[in-house]
C-alpha cells in the first residue's frame, strides 16, 4: 500500500478523521490552558562513616575518604524509608504536600543521595525541599538509635547541595499534550482503517455473488498516477529507514516530550507499525506462513510487560516511575513492530535478503566511526545537534579504559556498541561465503567482517569478547576442515596483529579478565554489591516486579545485568518471558539449519543461532535492553529470522510436495477425434 493509497482512505472516511482530530486538537489546547507550569528542586545529601571507622586506616580520620562499601546498603536503606508512607504522613504534616522523590545520584556508584520537590509554587517548592533534606538526616539517626547503634559509629548525612533554586518542568506539561493529540490521531486513523477493512470484505462478498458495483465496473483506461506518494511501500523499505535514523543519528537524541525511548528510528519504527495494520486491515497483506513463532514470543513479551504495568499502578508508585512504566510501553510497541514487520511484513525472500545486506552495510559503517574515536580519542557523536532534538541523557565524556579511549560511534555506551556488533558479526560471516555473492569480490565480501569484527577488541570490555567468543566456537566448528583451520589461523594471526598494532590493547583485556577470575576487579565487585541491594526489591514484588521501565537509575541504581533489571522490573513472569525470546532466536536458528537444503541456507541457520546465543549471554553483563540501538538489531534479527523460516518450510514443503504426488497408472491412449476439411 502506497502513501496515496493511505491518503484516499483518510480522504474516504473525513467523518472520523475529521472529528477525531479536532477533538484532540481541542483537548490539547484545554490542556495547555489549565495544567500549570510545575517546578523542581533538587538537593544532594552524602553518607559519611563513623569516626571511629575514619581514625582505622587507610582513611586516617577522614570520613569522606571511605564513602562506599556498606554505606551504598545504608544508602539504600535510607531511600527506602523515605518512600515509604509512614514517611509520607510525617512529611505531610510538615507541610510537605507536593511531590518528592529520593534515590541515588544519577551515575553515582557512592552514597551520594537526590532529593527532589515538584510543585506549582515556586517559593513553597523551595521551603518543601530544605524541610525533606533535613528530614533525611532525622530519619538516618532514628534508624540508628533505633538499631542502638553507638555514638562513635554513627553515619552522618551530610548536605553537599543546597536545596537549589526551583525551575520550571515543562516537560511533563508537553508530554501530556503530546500524548493526547497522539492518541486521538492515532485513534482516527485506525478507526478509518478499520472501516475500509469492512468495507473490502463487503465487496469481496458481493463480487462472490455476482454483484459489481459501479464504481467497479469498466472505465476507459486512464493514464497512472506518478509520484512519491503513489509509489508502492513494502516492509523491507520501512526497516531500511529504521536503519538508517537507529544507526546515524545518536540514541540520546530523542523527542522532547517522549524521553528516552522517542527517539526519530523508534518514531518511525511506530510509523510502520501503523503502516502495516493499514494495509494488513485493507486486504493489501497476509502474514507470511511458517512465521507465527516470533509473533507469539513477543506476545508473552506484551502479556508480562502489561501486567507489570498494572502491577506498578496498584503500588504508591512515584510520578517518575509512571512516566518509565509508559516508556516503557512505548518501547514494547518499538519492539513489536520491527519483529511483525520484519516476520509478517516482508512477502518475498529477495527483500529480505536485501534487508539484511543493508544491516551488514550499515553496520560497518557504524564500526569505522568506531575507528575514529578510538584513534582520535574523541565521540563523533557528541559533535551532532539536531533541531528539535534534545539529549535523554546527561553529557557522555569519552570513556577511558588504560591508556585507550572506548568508542561507542552514535551509540550511548561502548557496551552498546560492542554488543550490537557482536550480533550482526555472524551474518556479515555469512554473506561473505554465500556463494550468490561471489562475483562481489573478496574486498567487497570480507570488508564487513574484518571491519565489523576488528572494532569488538577496541572497546576494551569483557562483553564484546565473550560476544566474538560464542561467534567463534558456534559458527567455526561446523565448517569444513580447511576452512575451519583457516579460520584459526586468522583469528591467532589478528591477535598478534593487534599486538604490533595497538602496543598494550591485547594485554589491558587480558587483565580485565584475569582480574575478573582473581576477583580483584573493582567493576565486578561493584556488581557483587547492587546484587545484594537488589534483592528487597525483589522480595517485594517477585511475580510482576516493579513495573517495566521504573527501575531507573535516577531513582534507584545501575544493575548492569538485564537479567536481574528484568527480575526488579517484571518479576519471574518477565524473566520468563525473556528467556523464551531467546529461546525462539536460538530454535529459530536451529531450525533453519535442519531444514535448509543447501549449504548457504544451512550456515544462515547457524549466524542466527549464533546471534541470538551471543545475546542471551551478553545480557548477563549489561542491561543490554535498555539501549535503544542494540534493542532494535535483536528484535530486528528476530523476526527476520522468522520470516528466513518461514521461506525454508515453504521451499521444503514444495520440494516434497511432487515426490509425494502418487504417479498415476499409465492409460490407455484416448481416441483422437478424426479431422474433417473443412469446406
Amino acid at each position: 500500500m502506497s502513501l496515496g493509497d493511505i491518503w484516499a482512505i483518510m480522504r474516504r472516511r473525513w467523518y472520523f478523521m475529521v472529528p477525531l482530530t479536532l477533538l484532540s486538537l481541542l483537548a490539547g489546547g484545554y490542556l495547555y490552558r489549565t495544567i500549570p507550569v510545575s517546578y523542581e528542586s533538587q538537593s544532594s545529601v552524602t553518607l559519611l562513616d563513623s569516626t571511629a571507622v575514619a581514625d582505622m586506616a587507610p582513611t586516617f580520620g577522614n570520613p569522606i575518604s571511605n564513602a562506599g562499601g556498606s554505606l551504598v546498603v545504608t544508602a539504600d536503606v535510607l531511600i527506602r524509608t523515605l518512600q515509604s508512607s509512614d514517611s509520607a504522613k510525617e512529611l505531610h504534616s510538615r507541610g510537605v504536600t507536593d511531590r518528592y522523590t529520593a534515590g541515588f545520584a544519577p551515575e553515582a556508584d557512592s552514597p551520594l543521595l537526590t532529593l527532589s520537590v515538584t510543585g506549582t509554587d515556586r517559593a513553597n517548592v523551595l521551603r518543601e525541599t530544605a524541610t525533606l533534606t533535613k528530614f533525611a538526616a532525622e530519619q538516618l539517626k532514628a534508624l540508628q538509635a533505633a538499631s542502638k547503634v553507638p555514638a562513635k559509629y554513627s553515619v552522618q548525612a551530610t548536605p553537599v547541595v543546597l536545596p537549589q533554586t526551583p525551575v520550571s518542568q515543562s516537560k511533563a506539561r508537553y508530554q501530556n499534550i503530546a500524548s493526547v493529540l497522539i492518541v486521538g490521531m492515532v485513534s482516527a486513523f485506525l478507526l478509518s482503517i478499520l472501516a475500509e477493512g469492512v468495507a473490502v470484505v463487503r465487496r469481496r462478498g458481493r463480487a462472490t455473488a455476482g454483484y459489481v458495483p459501479r464504481r467497479h465496473r469498466a472505465h476507459p483506461p486512464e493514464r497512472a498516477p506518478r509520484g512519491p506518494l503513489v509509489r508502492s511501500l513494502d516492509a523491507t523499505t520501512i526497516l531500511t529507514g529504521y536503519l538508517v535514523l537507529a544507526f546515524f543519528v545518536p540514541s540520546n537524541l530523542t523527542l522532547p516530550a517522549l524521553g528516552g525511548v522517542g527517539t526519530p528510528a523508534n518514531v518511525f519504527a511506530l510509523l510502520g507499525l501503523l503502516w502495516y495494520l493499514a494495509t494488513w486491515l485493507g486486504g493489501r497483506i497476509r502474514p507470511a506462513e511458517g512465521t507465527r513463532l516470533p509473533r507469539v514470543a513477543m506476545c508473552v513479551l506484551a502479556v508480562a510487560v502489561l501486567l507489570s504495568y498494572l502491577a506498578d499502578a496498584s503500588r504508591d508508585s512515584s510520578h517518575q516511575e509512571v512516566l518509565g512504566a509508559d516508556r516503557g510501553l512505548i518501547g514494547l510497541g518499538v519492539w513489536v513492530a520491527l519483529v511483525v514487520l520484519a516476520s509478517a511484513g516482508i512477502q518475498e525472500r529477495g527483500r529480505l535478503e536485501t534487508l539484511m545486506r543493508r544491516l551488514v552495510v550499515l553496520g560497518t559503517v557504524v564500526a569505522l566511526i568506531g575507528y575514529y574515536d578510538f584513534f582520535a580519542a574523541t565521540n563523533i557523536a557528541d559533535s551532532i545537534h539536531i533541531p528539535g532534538l534534545q539529549s535523554s541523557t546527561a553529557g557522555i565524556s569519552a570513556m577511558d579504559r588504560g591508556s585507550f579511549t572506548r568508542p561507542r560511534s552514535t551509540t550511548a555506551h561502548p557496551l552498546e556498541f560492542g554488543g550490537m556488533l557482536a550480533i550482526l558479526v555472524p551474518f556479515a560471516v555469512h554473506q561473505a561465503f554465500d556463494p550468490v555473492r561471489r562475483h562481489a569480490g573478496a574486498m567487497r565480501r570480507w570488508a564487513p567482517v574484518a571491519i565489523m569484527a576488528g572494532a569488538l577488541p577496541l572497546t576494551v570490555s569483557r562483553t564484546s569478547i565473550i560476544g566474538a567468543a560464542i561467534v567463534i566456537l558456534v559458527m567455526v566448528p561446523r565448517w569444513k576442515p580447511a576452512r575451519r583451520w583457516a579460520a584459526i589461523g586468522i583469528v591467532l594471526g589478528s591477535v598478534a596483529g593487534f599486538k604490533v598494532i595497538i602496543p598494550g590493547l591485547i594485554g589491558t583485556i587480558t587483565n580485565l579478565f584475569a582480574t575478573f577470575f582473581a576477583g580483584s576487579d573493582s567493576s565486578t565487585q561493584a556488581r557483587t554489591v547492587k546484587y545484594g541491594a537488589i534483592v528487597p526489591y525483589l522480595d517485594e514484588h517477585p511475580w510482576f516486579g516493579r513495573g517495566f521501565g521504573t527501575f531507573t537509575p535516577d531513582l534507584y541504581f545501575f544493575t548492569d545485568n538485564q537479567y536481574m533489571l528484568t527480575l526488579a522490573e517484571m518479576g519471574v513472569v518477565g524473566l520468563v518471558a525473556l528467556l523464551a525470546l531467546f529461546v525462539t532466536g536460538i530454535h529459530t536458528g536451529g531450525a533453519i539449519r535442519r531444514l535448509a537444503r543447501d549449504d548457504s541456507d544451512r550456515e544462515l541457520g547457524q549466524a542466527f543461532l549464533a546471534s541470538a546465543l551471543v545475546a542471551l549471554v551478553i545480557s548477563a553483563t549489561f542491561d543490554a535492553l535498555s539501549f535503544p540501538m542494540y534493542a532494535g538489531m535483536f528484535f530486528l534479527t528476530l523476526g527476520a529470522g522468522g520470516s528466513y523460516l518461514g521461506f525454508i518450510r515453504r521451499e521444503a514443503a514444495a520440494a516434497q510436495a511432487p515426490a509425494a504426488t502418487p504417479v498415476p497408472a499409465e492409460a490407455p491412449p484416448a481416441e483422437l477425434p478424426q479431422l474433417v476439411e473443412s469446406r
